[in-house]
């Protein structure tokens, strides 16, 4: 009987995947403020950009997500779905709209961002 060993991630692999979904969570909030005239930086950022952190947080926690941080299907599509579904609910206990417009356009970045740089490091490493 054969076993297959699947190697871990290294951990320097883990924290740029996580910086990189973070950072990409902050760009949004900052993109979507500016994109309304208003300032893409402060406190105003953190009011726009805390729901989907830490719904991002959640995301990485509940698909234990630093096992394959660079996975498409384990990893990237339940992280964006918790994101954006997590944010949204926050953003509308916490008092802050939810329009529909918004979450169809949160639901399109988020999961272009989140799933997206996922897909493009798939498409790298089979190149390589």
């Amino acid at each position: 009987m054969s076993t297959t060993s699947v190697s871990r991630p290294r951990g320097g692999v883990i924290l740029a995947a996580a910086a990189l979904d973070v950072v990409l969570v902050i760009a949004f909030a900052a993109t979507g403020r500016a994109s309304h005239e208003e300032s893409a930086f402060g406190l105003g950022l953190l009011t726009t950009a805390w729901p989907f952190l830490a719904s991002l947080a959640v995301g990485w926690i509940v698909t234990l997500a630093w096992r394959r941080p660079c996975a498409i299907a384990r990893t990237g599509v339940p992280v964006w779905v918790i994101t954006v579904a997590g944010g949204m609910l926050l953003r509308w206990v916490s008092g802050q709209g939810t329009a529909v417009p918004f979450i169809i356009v949160a639901t399109l970045v988020l999961g272009a961002a989140l799933v997206g740089w996922r897909a493009i490091a798939a498409l790298i490493r089979r190149r390589r």
